[in-house]
């Protein structure tokens, strides 16, 4: 499955501002199908960055948010310097 397909855009409040900064985080809005190991090989292809865990949850939208933590050795606020979140 074709990566862009599976994370669609990343998902920017507060909150997840915090969570690149505290915890190494970053949010993302992934394709409702996607599961979790597809979601962590789609990040590692597009970023260059290695996984270490990912979480899920379904919102009230019906929106799919993956919760992707790198490994220590890589920064999450990187990352979002690539997006332009940060």
């Amino acid at each position: 499955m074709d990566p862009f397909k599976i994370l669609r855009y990343p998902y920017m409040t507060e909150k997840s501002v915090a969570v690149i900064e505290k915890e190494n985080k970053i949010v993302f809005v992934v394709a409702r199908k996607a599961n979790k190991k597809q979601i962590k090989e789609a990040f590692e292809k597009v970023f260059e960055v290695k996984v270490d865990n990912v979480n899920t949850e379904i919102t009230l939208k019906g929106e799919k948010k993956a919760f992707i933590k790198l490994k220590p050795e890589f920064k999450a606020g990187d990352v979002a310097v690539k997006l332009g979140i940060v």
